[in-house]
């Protein structure tokens, strides 16, 4: 894998958050050696036009929060419906889940290796100190 490690980590929390939100089939391409303007495509979806809003707001809420880190360009986010955020390194498409099936873009860069983002299906983690795994 090319990409870098800074990279990755932005990639991951991208798509943690993305998961947080209940977003669909969150998958990160390496399209490093297929495009020279990015190094990471992060493809989601939401069932709603507000679900789509609310997983671009996560993603952009936790990216700022432990990477400090705003995109440098946003669009779609009118209609909710396929929205773009631009962070150079990587560019995150949060689509509507009807509009994902139509476009398929796994379809069209199917030649970028998968990433293995480590996503927390579980949702968020518990808080220190628990441990829901202890017998009474």
């Amino acid at each position: 894998m090319s990409i870098p490690d800074d990279i990755l980590a932005l990639a991951r929390t991208a798509a943690q958050a993305a998961s947080d939100k209940l977003a669909g089939e969150v998958i990160g391409l390496d399209v490093s050696e297929l495009v020279v303007i990015t190094d990471v495509f992060l493809v989601c979806s939401g069932s709603s036009e507000r679900q789509v809003s609310a997983i671009v707001d996560g993603i952009e809420e936790q990216l700022l929060k432990e990477h400090r880190r705003k995109p440098l360009r946003r669009e779609g986010q009118m209609d909710a419906r396929w929205v773009l955020l631009d962070y150079g390194d990587i560019v995150i498409h949060v689509q509507h889940a009807e509009d994902r099936a139509f476009y398929a873009l796994e379809r069209l860069w199917r030649e970028a290796p998968v990433l293995d983002l480590q996503i927390d299906e579980g949702g968020p983690a518990a808080p220190a100190g628990s441990d829901s795994s202890s017998a009474a």
